[in-house]
């Protein structure tokens, strides 16, 4: 590959991570509108890695195009977050049963120090909302699972397109972090039901948080 052919591909990898990182992180929200040449001027880089990125992102469901008015953020309806949260209620489940078996004691202390670290956020739902994808992610590396991690990184995709952050919510913050400590106090004793049920409970009561946030908008 020559080098131009190189940067140009890191250029379109580049500007996809940031696309995205900017949909995960709130600044580019659900029905945003975006245009390629005010992305290109925001990362400083050509349209071309920016209409790429726009195509891989479509490819993905989390950019749409409609007639006369171009490309913008997906948004995600309600039935469709019914669904998501029904099938991450399974696979956090299962990722955290497999953690019960599979976790070494070191990756339980990882664990265990995130969520020390999450209790003194408390107050920064942004702070809190970055560190619990970070906890989420670290259980679906407990699991030892390719495959189950490959399921879940597709669906974190989707995630994105979740508006806001429900850690935002009066005592929501402080009840998820308790939740994420009863998931790893399973985890720590190599409970696998036990991890599962405390997983699923997490999830729906972050679906039921959702679902209050989502009448607020």
């Amino acid at each position: 590959m020559t080098e131009r052919g190189s940067g140009e591909q890191r250029g379109g990898q580049s500007a996809y991570d940031r696309l995205l990182g900017a949909i995960e992180e709130g600044e580019l929200p659900p029905g945003s509108r975006l245009r390629e040449a005010e992305l290109a001027e925001r990362f400083a880089i050509s349209r071309t890695p920016v209409r790429e990125a726009l195509a891989r992102l479509e490819a993905q469901g989390l950019v749409r195009h409609e007639p006369h008015r171009g490309a913008s953020v997906a948004r995600l309806d309600y039935a469709q977050v019914t669904e998501l949260y029904d099938l991450r209620e399974v696979l956090e489940g299962t990722a955290a049963r497999l953690a019960a078996i599979h976790a070494s004691a070191i990756e339980v202390e990882i664990l265990e120090e995130m969520i020390e670290r999450d209790r003194g956020l408390v107050g920064d739902a942004g702070a809190l909302a970055r560190t619990n994808r970070l906890f989420h992610r670290q259980i679906h590396a407990c699991a030892h699972n390719r495959f189950l991690q490959g399921t879940l990184e597709t669906m974190r995709l989707s995630l994105v397109l979740l508006a806001g952050t429900t850690l935002a919510q009066a005592d929501r913050a402080g009840a998820s972090i308790d939740e994420h400590a009863a998931i790893v106090a399973r985890i720590r004793a190599h409970d696998g039901d036990g991890a599962e049920a405390a997983a699923r409970t997490h999830i729906r009561a972050a679906f039921k948080a959702r679902i209050r946030l989502h009448q607020e908008m």
